[in-house]
């Protein structure tokens, strides 16, 4: 647990996912978006203005369209069309372009947005999905093997079970291990 969002770290996509764990939507108000945000900072482009309820009913409805359109890749079937289409919708909302802005030393160039922070922010969480949705490790992303948990990650060895080895599978070992000496006695 990373503060108040579980398991940050994971391919963008999966840790927006990963805001509705078993414990309830951590996305309920714009404060808790711009939480978010905030944690996430170091991947996104900066938003500038105000985080409102209608930018947090954005983010909130294509995180449900990533988490289908992933439920399904993931397991090698195709995403429904409505999902498809409801990330290539949030990415038309806030069209990118590049802003060239002349320096002491020459032309930089900088990806920007259009819309409002919401819009933004949903579309680039919408094209880092498409991204992972085309990248053939989508298949092997999994969700936590503790019965309680519903955290997803993209394994680096493919032998890890767990969200983290240092909450649910400890918490999941310990269990093991009291069911084996609780049928022992």
């Amino acid at each position: 647990m990373t503060g108040r969002f579980p398991l940050l770290g994971e391919p963008l996509p999966l840790d927006l996912i990963n805001t509705t764990p078993s414990l309830g939507d951590l996305l309920q108000t714009p404060d808790d978006l711009r939480a978010w945000y905030t944690a996430q900072a170091h991947r996104l482009p900066e938003l500038d203005g105000d985080i409102g309820a209608a930018d947090l009913a954005a983010v909130r409805e294509i995180r449900g369209h990533i988490a289908a359109a992933l439920e399904r890749t993931r397991r090698g079937q195709c995403p429904h069309r409505l999902d498809l289409l409801a990330l290539e919708h949030a990415q038309l909302a806030a069209p990118a372009i590049t802003h060239l802005r002349w320096e002491d030393t020459g032309l930089t160039a900088a990806r920007r947005r259009a819309g409002t922070p919401g819009q933004r922010l949903a579309a680039e969480l919408a094209e880092s999905a498409a991204h992972l949705l085309a990248d053939p490790a989508v298949t092997a992303i999994r969700q936590c093997d503790a019965h309680d948990c519903v955290i997803w990650f993209l394994p680096t060895n493919p032998r890890r079970r767990w969200c983290s080895p240092a909450l649910c599978g400890n918490r999941m070992r310990v269990a093991r291990h009291h069911q084996r000496h609780k049928a022992e006695k």
